[in-house]
């Protein structure tokens, strides 16, 4: 496998991406340029939807190919363009054989989210402290226990406790939320999304774990709950507001994530007709925002 660099200004990203699929790059990958200095730029984008920028604004683009003479060709090619100016061959390099689904599972080691509750994928034994784990491998949906956001909600189910509640987890993405509730005593749970990938990988996910609950689109969650769970993003959360809220039953908790910290305001107010929002979490920048409905 040889590894062909490329340095280019964020507009050349799209037509390099197509120009080296063209040239039969078995993948294209960018990264920031920048990363890890003082000038790295952070993207943010909904999960699902089109990324919000096709690169930064100085973007290192990277494509494997399967021959040598194939990554020389391709670095000839593109160089002899017009769309080239400004761009930059960094060189090529060889990449050494490996156990790549090895290499791959090295970097999902398990995630702690209390100092007994942890998240383990299932080529890992259980750390000795865990007292009650999940069982969760990286796939297509997202939430697999390592974003802060995940971590920060199921904390607060381990620590608020849910026994013997009825729990939506709206935006189930793997069902991770869900299967916590399962797994800390709820008993009648309903995991949406509007991802039918999603959907399987909660079903699969919930009889890997043991755990029973009933996942679907979002028209599956109907009536009120003394539990709602939203790991989403900040602006799909305020949309959500009136039917989030309207499905927290009297004195049942709202969970939201997915937030920036600059961001609290902005959720508070939205959904302030509601049901009043505190910060009640935080790591890394990250917020979780909690609130109790009073409604009659």
């Amino acid at each position: 496998m040889y590894e062909l660099s490329l340095l280019c200004p964020e507009e050349r990203v799209d037509v390099l991406s197509d120009a080296l699929d063209a040239l039969d790059a078995l993948s294209v990958s960018v990264e920031d340029a920048d990363a890890q200095t003082p000038a790295e730029q952070a993207l943010f984008g909904e999960p699902g939807m089109p990324p919000p920028k096709d690169g930064w604004q100085r973007s290192r683009m990277v494509a494997l190919f399967a021959q040598e003479t194939a990554a020389q060709e391709a670095a000839v090619l593109l160089a002899a363009q017009d769309f080239f100016e400004d761009c930059q061959l960094l060189g090529i390099q060889t990449l050494e054989d490996q156990d790549w689904v090895r290499l791959t599972q090295s970097q999902f080691a398990p995630v702690e989210v209390t100092s007994d509750f942890w998240i383990v994928p299932t080529w890992h034994e259980p750390p000795a402290q865990a007292r009650q784990i999940i069982r969760l491998d990286p796939g297509l949906a997202f939430g697999t226990g390592t974003h802060p956001t995940t971590r920060m909600c199921l904390r607060w189910i381990a620590q608020k406790g849910v026994q013997e509640q009825r729990v939506l987890d709206y935006g189930c993405g793997s069902g991770i939320l869900a299967i916590g509730a399962a797994k800390y005593g709820a008993t009648d749970i309903d995991a949406v999304d509007i991802d039918e990938a999603a959907v399987t990988a909660t079903e699969l996910n919930a009889v890997a774990n043991h755990v029973v609950l009933r996942a679907g689109l979002p028209d599956k969650a109907q009536g009120q709950y003394q539990t709602v769970l939203a790991n989403i993003l900040a602006t799909p959360l305020r949309v959500l507001a009136p039917l989030l809220c309207a499905h927290v039953a009297a004195g049942g908790s709202l969970v939201l994530a997915g937030i920036l910290e600059r961001q609290a305001d902005e959720l508070k107010a939205a959904y302030a007709p509601w049901i009043l929002l505190e910060v009640s979490d935080t790591q890394d920048g990250w917020i979780l925002m909690t609130g109790v409905s009073q409604a009659a």
